[in-house]
């Protein structure tokens, strides 16, 4: 078969493979399998082995196991309360075993009897040894040689109705020797160095081991080398991005005279933190250099940001530039000004304020200030890249919350003027693998200490019977001048969940629990005339307690906030819980968190490694080992790409070589238009390529 016609075979129809026809086609295709591709690369979700394959006879109450065997008898069981439940009972070659799944009877139409079953739960005692699936697959038919746990390697695919796992499975085994032959003619895109250096195989060998391996750690190998090619090719199109950033033209080279940094570092009524005077060193290193600054300040609640943040404005405005400072928010653009003008004291410096709502004489104004140079630091919300925006001077740009903008928002900023440097901001604690996978266009500050004399925040966990006196405390401390938040994780009352809703105890809040409290609600579907002036009269001390959705999660600073109640605290994430905690512990009032869950022993261990840190970074890195990159960051809200082999627990090393070569390969050859590049600039046009052309640099 030539070469050509190799290529053809990949991208045929999937209904033209071995054992599929047009019906199991339109079955694949919810798979996401279309071609014959698609169908090589739809590869196993986790393997069973003889090391995780406990016999029968050997499973004892107690015990969390997994279990093969065939069916020999099975049916659905009334119980005098209505339940059904669906029973089967497998046999292996050591013993029988009951299966019960409460409240399943619709199995009995895909359990047979001679299926060969895999059954992972908890083995429990009830009229004998029985175990409660927690999940099961049907593995294929007695004697159709799967064997019954014992020593081979058993790949256990994305199924789906209509399309068993057997299914699955020998459709692969059938097709699987001349889909490896393409895929070896068309050649790897990754030259053999580069894949040498990351100690993986080339892409043939990878794609065997993970549907055939010989061994858990064979199937780990392949995967790695699919890991790595998805994360070389998001390195780099941010390292692509990045050079068009930072290295296409020069930058500022700004100089410090101390006119304005050495007072106001002797005016601070608090010493800089180890991490704070690292991050400086960092920042103003990027700026005393003649390339340009693309960098991420990361820090948890109260690190220190906006103080190392003025710092790097004023060797802007030293060296006879203006600085910029965008919020995602009004409110917040309004708490920096306030806060930068403190810091700044009687400094001969000018700040200015220019949001959405300023309009009329008052607009034009501003906007001839800042045209005329009269502004030194200018602080505002998307209002900064209107069309009627001119700075005199912009030399840095720095964004605040920058995960709320997105990449275009972000880069109008930086095209303001004579390309600025550009420092953007996140008080999101997220682990290292996430940021360098999020923000590899990016170089890195992590401010990983609090500065002393913060107070930590009391965190407690209730369950719903404590509610009551929950709200008492809460009602006490409203009476001792103090200010609550109550958060929940719904808007409005849900059937499909047992939730309450914010709005629903809201009402029964107002009338029953904190009858004498000025109580308000705030969620994200309020226009946002009316968001503002609910967090305007909390700050302001008119509302005592406010009831709100995750809206408030990054929020504006109000210091007499003593109280953070979360209901449905099993519904967060931790990271999530932490932002939200963020809130409060701002002020000299000792300040607390009460974290209301219901929920089985899962629920509160989870809750308690929440509880027993203040370190966003600690809780970050558990919320990635209980919930995965996906649910800790929405794809569609963060650009996130829908990784289906990286992972960030166990990659973080080959992640770091990605990024590495990536932004070797672009220093060498800016639009990998080399001979030697082209292989991976065609995979990376394939895989991106509306964001290669964002920036493209022909």
């Amino acid at each position: 078969m030539s070469r050509d016609a190799r290529f053809a075979l990949l991208e045929q129809p999937v209904q033209f493979m071995k054992g599929v026809g047009p019906k199991r086609a339109e079955t694949f295709e919810r798979l996401g399998v279309r071609s014959a591709r698609d169908l090589l690369l739809h590869t196993p979700h986790r393997y069973e082995d003889a090391s995780t394959v406990t016999p029968i006879a050997r499973a004892e109450v107690g015990m969390d196991v997994s279990l093969v065997g065939t069916v020999t008898s099975k049916g659905v069981l009334p119980t005098r309360r209505g339940l059904r439940i669906f029973q089967a009972v497998i046999r292996d070659g050591t013993g029988v075993i009951e299966c019960s799944w409460p409240g399943q009877p619709f199995l009995d139409r895909a359990i047979r009897k001679g299926d060969l079953l895999l059954v992972k739960g908890p083995v429990r005692f009830f009229h004998g040894r029985q175990i409660q699936p927690r999940e099961h697959v049907v593995l294929g038919r007695e004697g159709e040689g799967e064997g019954e746990g014992g020593g081979a390697v058993l790949p256990i695919y994305p199924a789906t109705e209509g399309l068993t796992q057997r299914m699955v499975r020998g459709i692969i085994a059938q097709n699987l020797d001349t889909l490896l032959e393409a895929i070896e003619e068309e050649g790897d895109p990754i030259p053999a160095p580069l894949r040498e250096r990351a100690g993986v195989p080339a892409l043939p060998a990878a794609l065997r081991r993970l549907h055939a391996p010989e061994s858990a750690a064979d199937a780990d190998e392949g995967r790695r080398r699919l890991a790595y090619g998805e994360l070389l090719f998001l390195q780099l199109l941010h390292a692509r991005s990045r050079w068009e950033a930072t290295a296409r033209r020069e930058g500022i080279r700004f100089e410090r005279t101390d006119r304005l940094i050495a007072p106001l570092h002797q005016r601070l009524p608090f010493e800089l933190t180890d991490a704070q005077g690292r991050c400086l060193r960092e920042i103003l290193g990027d700026m005393a250099s003649d390339r340009r600054m693309n960098r991420l300040l990361q820090g948890d609640v109260g690190a220190g940001k906006t103080v190392v943040a003025l710092f790097a404005m004023l060797l802007a405005v030293e060296s006879g530039w203006q600085a910029a400072l965008m919020a995602p928010t009004e409110l917040l653009a309004e708490q920096h000004a306030r806060t930068l003008r403190a810091l700044l004291g009687d400094l001969p410096v000018r700040v200015e304020l220019l949001t959405g709502s300023l309009s009329g004489a008052a607009r034009r104004d501003a906007d001839a200030r800042v045209a005329a140079g009269e502004a030194d630091i200018v602080v505002g919300t998307h209002a900064l890249i209107q069309e009627s925006v001119r700075f005199h001077r912009l030399g840095l740009a720095v964004v605040d919350e920058q995960h709320r903008f997105g990449v275009r928002q972000r880069m109008a900023l930086a095209e303001q003027g004579e390309r600025p440097d550009v420092l953007v901001m996140s008080a999101t604690p997220i682990p290292r693998s996430l940021a360098l996978t999020l923000h590899g266009d990016l170089d890195l500050s992590l401010l990983d200490e609090r500065p002393p004399g913060r107070q930590p925040v009391r965190t407690a966990l209730r369950a719903e019977k404590d509610r009551d006196r929950i709200y008492d405390f809460v009602a006490a401390q409203v009476a001792e001048g103090r200010q609550a938040y109550v958060v929940f994780p719904l808007i409005e009352e849900s059937e499909a969940l047992e939730l309450r809703s914010a709005t629903a105890e809201f009402e029964r809040l107002k009338e029953e629990s904190l009858p004498d409290a000025r109580v308000a609600l705030l969620h994200g579907q309020l226009p946002a005339d009316e968001k503002d002036r609910v967090m305007r009269a909390f700050a302001a001390g008119e509302i005592d307690v406010l009831v709100a959705t995750t809206v408030i999660e990054v929020g504006i600073d109000v210091p007499n906030a003593s109280v953070m109640v979360i209901e449905h605290g099993e519904r967060f994430g931790l990271s999530q819980l932490h932002q939200l905690r963020g809130r409060v512990g701002r002020g000299a009032a000792e300040s607390y968190c009460i974290v209301v869950a219901s929920g089985g022993q899962d629920s509160f261990e989870r809750l308690r490694a929440f509880a027993g840190t203040e370190d966003g970074f600690e809780i970050a890195e558990a919320d990635l080992r209980l919930r995965g990159m996906g649910d800790l960051f929405g794809a569609k809200q963060h650009g996130l790409p829908a990784f289906r082999w990286f992972d960030p627990e166990r990659d973080l090393e080959l992640l770091i070589v990605a990024r590495e070569q990536a932004r070797e390969l672009v220093e060498g050859d800016p639009a990998l238009r080399g001979e030697a590049a082209a292989p991976l600039r065609a995979e990376l046009e394939a895989r991106y390529g509306d964001r290669v052309q964002m920036f493209e640099t022909g």
